[in-house]
């Protein structure tokens, strides 16, 4: 199984937590909109309170694993082509 969309999935995780810390999203809307845990996070306690670096590390990690899911599918899609072919 090749892991394409795993591989692409993290690096827009990396690119979005690098376009936060930059600084050129001053009010971090950018990374509010794209970050997962940042959205599960904000139920429970208050966002000023959380490490950054940790949700930069979860960012990355719920990236990386939407990716892995997208890479299952499309595994599991072809090996069903391929046992009906």
């Amino acid at each position: 199984m090749r892991y394409r969309f795993t591989v692409i999935a993290t690096l827009i995780g990396v690119a979005i937590c690098a376009f936060n810390y930059t600084g050129y999203d001053p009010h971090n809307m950018v990374f509010f909109m794209l970050s997962i845990p940042v959205w599960i996070a904000t139920f429970f306690v208050d966002i000023h309170e959380v490490s950054v670096l940790l949700m930069y590390a979860l960012t990355i990690l719920s990236w990386g694993l939407l990716g892995f899911i997208a890479d299952l599918l499309i595994a599991r899609d072809q090996r069903r082509r391929g046992s009906t072919a």
